[in-house]
């Protein structure tokens, strides 16, 4: 199976834990975190449509520049009862279907910096080998097995058996979401009113392309490594 695929790119004002987050300047780029993850995206030979989703005046204007570049882009002002702190993600998800173009969407944030077209290719690439498998959607993951300890529960909490100290190998493994890319049909989008099927292929990615800023020391963090890789 194949298909067009829709970027939705979510970048609302106001962000609470780092002032400007998507627009300040990052490693000495002008338009920042959106401007960088817009020529990434734009450069992906796999990408037929980037929705950027936004209310803020700001990041209308870098994107509209860039739109004037790649007619893929396209600026949607996203109402402002879904761009609040407490609006709920299962709105917003529930809003994406309707502002998409095409039959597959893949949803991707611009803090994650370290994630270029080359990844979004492969990650397009194999959602669609993967649901002749028996997948129906694809989720980036960054695999865990080290010791999980939970302190409401005083104990360790991935272990398979008994042992207290089990070897690392031998722990359960987890995976963490890390919101690099969540690729989905529209058709699950409607159904299951979710940007994962019930049968989402975990797609593994590295430390560096994991890496997604939430915190200001994130920010500062994954400015100087930037900085450091493309300079």
């Amino acid at each position: 199976m194949k298909g067009q695929v829709s970027v939705f790119l979510p970048c609302r004002k106001g962000s609470e834990r780092i002032k400007n987050k998507n627009n300040r300047d990052f490693a000495g780029k002008t338009g920042g975190l959106l401007a960088i993850k817009l020529e990434q995206l734009a450069a992906s030979r796999s990408i037929d449509e980037i929705i950027v989703s936004t209310n803020d005046p700001v990041s209308i204007q870098t994107a509209q520049k860039y739109a004037e570049k790649d007619p893929r882009i396209h600026v949607v002002e996203r109402p402002e009862k879904l761009s609040l702190g407490t609006t709920s993600l299962s709105d917003l998800i529930d809003y994406v279907p309707g502002v998409c173009s095409h039959d597959q969407i893949l949803w991707t944030h611009v803090t994650s910096p370290f994630v270029d077209a080359h990844d979004y290719d492969g990650f397009i690439a194999t959602y669609f080998d993967q649901l002749s498998l028996g997948f129906d959607s694809l989720m980036t993951v960054k695999k865990l097995q080290n010791f999980i300890w939970d302190s409401a529960q005083a104990a360790i909490i991935n272990k398979n058996g008994k042992e207290k100290w089990p070897k690392t190998q031998d722990l359960k493994v987890l995976y963490e979401i890390n919101s690099a890319a969540f690729i989905n049909s529209k058709e699950n989008y409607l159904k299951f009113k979710d940007r994962i099927g019930p049968h989402p292929y975990l797609m593994e990615l590295s430390v560096l392309s994991s890496y997604e800023i939430d915190w200001k020391k994130d920010f500062y963090d994954a400015e100087k490594l930037f900085g450091l890789l493309n300079g």
